[in-house]
């Protein structure tokens, strides 16, 4: 817009001002009114200076993973000291899988950090001395080069210190910025800084602190043991998982999130990435408000919204209705497939007016359900791996991946659906061949089938996603289930049928 449009625009705005003051008897210097309007609204690092700190020294309350630390409840900007500690551990991605996390704090998400827009922030990091790596730290809410990486190198055994004026409100991500980059970011090496406004932020019932990362690992997802990263996965952007908080349930079941109804819930939400953009959603909830990308406008009434890698948001939703409500990268196979899944409980009275009820866990959280324990999936891994894997432990395990796996379709009690998918119980078609069913659940069945004297033609899709060991559990459990002829699928059985082409993948007459 050229220099003479633009004043054209603002005498015709003031003209109207005057003409409108006129008839009140007032008179109003239009160009001035509009002008703070707008100045009023713009936020940045032009209006984050408020001088020097006032009041003694703070230290700044961390916490981790879903915690966040209390409102600052300043009105004024201080010193406030960081204290952050790099720590290099492994701890389980999965049930049964381990891997070698670095943490900011000792969490994956790291510590959430709590400051006040104007605070000084005195930050320390320490790199323990049994690290075997050098890290830094390059927070997206600190104005000045490297976002402070350049000023906290630090070797094992050493201390860093920068000081930084934070200048902008918003909700910011924090992460290692040592090459390589991206490995030490896809181990875990992330978190959230919350640079509250001067006048703070809405008081509400209930924040979380939700972050989601890929990993990348050199064996399949769910395959048991300690897994390393893979470098080359990394590059082609292939995740073997997609989390929350840095494990595969690590917010269902007895970790789940809670919450009452008629509570109003606040949710911090990153993306470390280091690859993948997330399409964060709420299964059963709308939010109220969306401060998307982290920054201080917001959204409303929004179903899912967007988290670029190296980006935050955040968002409110009121809870009306009592249940389970399941967050989820709504790019959906992360969800089901990688682990992008966590659970919000919320108790309180029913509100048949709103909603009729019936609810279905089971189809959308197969076994991550509330409530399920996967610690006989490690305990037969274990087993196998020790030599002393029996009948038993692939059983107890079997019936967790069945629930998760092939419930819904086949029911927990193995009686199918009538005249749509076949049964399982007192099955004639696995008497007849028990060791087909590795084959058939790592290539599924397609086309018409007689089972029990009766005729389907549905689609079993392959269940490419187990592991070997998964499908030798699940099908040991189904065998010896529901009058079924008993018998034992062993892991090798499993790669051989998944090896072989398959022996009926079309249905009978194949």
């Amino acid at each position: 817009m050229t220099y003479f449009a633009e004043r054209l625009i603002w005498c015709l705005l003031g003209a109207a001002a005057l003409t409108l003051s006129g008839c009140s008897g007032k008179t109003q210097d239009a160009d001035t009114k509009i002008a703070t309007a707008a100045t009023a609204d713009t936020g940045g690092s032009a209006k984050g200076d408020f001088g020097p700190p006032q009041g003694p020294e703070v230290k700044a309350i961390l916490t981790s993973p879903p915690n966040v630390p209390p409102a600052t409840g300043r009105h004024a900007p201080a010193k406030v000291i960081v204290e952050l500690d790099v720590i290099e551990k492994e701890m389980p991605i999965s049930e049964g899988v381990t891997y070698t996390f670095w943490t900011f704090g000792g969490t994956v998400p790291g510590s959430f950090i709590r400051v006040r827009q104007g605070d000084t922030v005195v930050f320390h990091l320490r790199n323990m001395p049994d690290s075997k790596m050098p890290h830094n730290i390059d927070l997206h809410g600190v104005t000045g080069p490297g976002g402070g990486a350049a000023s906290s190198f630090t070797a094992p055994g050493h201390v860093s210190r920068f000081t930084f004026k934070a200048l902008n409100a918003g909700l910011f991500v924090y992460h290692c910025a040592t090459a390589p980059v991206g490995m030490h970011i896809a181990n875990g090496m992330y978190g959230l800084i919350l640079v509250e406004p001067p006048e703070g932020l809405p008081p509400v019932d209930r924040e979380f602190y939700v972050m989601q990362g890929d990993f990348y690992t050199t064996g399949k997802y769910r395959e048991k043991g300690h897994q390393p990263f893979d470098m080359e996965k990394a590059i082609d952007e292939r995740p073997t998982y997609v989390l929350f908080n840095g494990m595969e349930g690590a917010l269902t079941g007895d970790k789940a999130l809670t919450a009452k109804t008629n509570e109003t819930v606040r949710l911090y939400v990153g993306n470390g990435g280091p690859n993948l953009v997330s399409s964060f959603h709420v299964i059963g909830e709308i939010f109220d408000k969306v401060w998307y990308e982290g920054g201080t406008k917001f959204q409303e009434n929004v179903q899912t919204t967007l988290i670029p890698s190296g980006g935050a948001m955040m968002a409110e939703f009121h809870i009306e209705v009592p249940g389970s409500y399941i967050l989820v990268d709504h790019s959906i196979f992360r969800a089901f497939n990688k682990g992008a899944l966590a659970i919000l409980k919320a108790e309180g009275p029913e509100r048949k007016d709103l909603y009729s009820g019936k609810e279905v866990d089971a189809v959308y959280l197969g076994d991550q359900a509330a409530g399920t324990n996967r610690t006989p999936i490690t305990t037969a891994a274990a087993a196998y791996k020790a030599g002393t894997l029996t009948k038993e432990d692939q059983i107890a395990a079997g019936k967790v991946l069945f629930a998760g796996t092939c419930s819904t379709c086949h029911q927990p009690d193995g009686a199918g659906m009538e005249g749509v998918f076949p049964p399982l119980a007192k099955s004639d078609l696995l008497a007849k061949d028990p060791k087909r069913i590795a084959s058939i659940i790592t290539h599924g069945l397609t086309g018409p089938v007689t089972v029990n004297g009766k005729d389907y033609n549905s689609v079993m899709p392959p269940m490419a996603q187990l592991t070997d060991d998964e499908v030798a559990n699940i099908g040991t459990y189904v065998l010896n289930s529901w009058g079924n002829p008993g018998g034992q699928i062993s892991r090798d059985d499993a790669k051989a049928a998944r090896a072989a082409a398959p022996a009926n993948a079309g249905g009978e007459g194949h």
